[in-house]
C-alpha cells in the first residue's frame, strides 16, 4: 500500500498483524507510542531502500544494524524482519543481487542481535520478480498485479476520482 506515515500511525496500530514499512527512528518512536497507549506489541518490519533510491523511504543499509538494535529495545514493537522494494528489474534475475543483501543483511543483524527469534520474515519480491525473490529466501512476497492486474495511471493532482464502471458516483467518496 506504500509508506505508513506518521500521522496515520494511530489508525493502524493494532489493527494490522504486521507493518512492513518501518522506515525511519521517528516512525519507529511513533509505533511505540501508540502501542503503549493500547497495552500491546506491535509487529513489525524495517524497511531497507538497499539501491538509495531517492523516491522510496526506507533506512539505509547501513543504519540498519543501528534501527533493528533500538526496535529490539522497544517494548511495544515486535521486530519480525526486513523489507525491501528494489528498483524495477530490466531483465530476469536483475534483482537477486538486491534480495541477496537483504538476507545477507537480516543475518548479521540477527547474528549481532542475538535473538532467536528475531527476523524471521524477509519481505521481498513482487508479482514481476517474486521467484527471485524466493530463491534468495524470501518469506513474503507482494503480488497484487499478478492477482488484480495492474495499477491504473495515475491522475492528475487535483483531478476527482473516477467514477466506477456504471456510471454512477460511489455512496461514500472516503473509502
Amino acid at each position: 500500500i506504500g509508506h505508513l506515515q506518521r500521522n496515520k500511525v494511530k489508525q493502524v496500530v493494532g489493527k494490522a498483524a504486521l507493518i512492513q514499512s518501518v522506515g525511519s527512528l521517528e516512525l519507529l518512536e511513533e509505533l511505540e507510542k501508540a502501542a503503549a497507549r493500547l497495552d500491546i506489541v506491535q509487529d513489525i518490519l524495517l524497511e531497507i531502500n538497499l539501491a538509495g533510491e531517492e523516491s522510496k523511504s526506507g533506512f539505509p543499509p547501513e543504519q540498519a544494524l543501528d534501527a533493528a538494535r533500538m526496535a529490539a529495545q522497544l517494548e511495544g514493537v515486535r521486530l519480525r524482519g526486513l523489507m525491501c522494494i528494489p528498483p524495477p528489474a530490466l531483465r530476469p534475475g536483475g534483482n537477486l543481487q538486491f534480495f541477496e543483501a537483504l538476507r545477507q543483511l537480516a543475518v548479521d543483524i540477527r547474528r549481532e542481535i542475538g535473538h532467536n527469534k528475531i527476523l524471521d520474515v524477509l519481505s521481498m519480491g513482487m508479482s514481476g520478480d517474486y521467484r527471485d525473490a524466493v530463491a534468495a529466501g524470501s518469506t513474503c512476497v507482494r503480488v497484487g498485479s499478478a492477482l488484480f492486474g495492474p495499477r491504473p495511471p495515475a491522475l492528475p493532482e487535483g483531478s476527482p476520482p473516477p467514477l466506477p464502471h456504471d456510471g454512477r458516483r460511489p455512496v461514500n467518496e472516503h473509502f
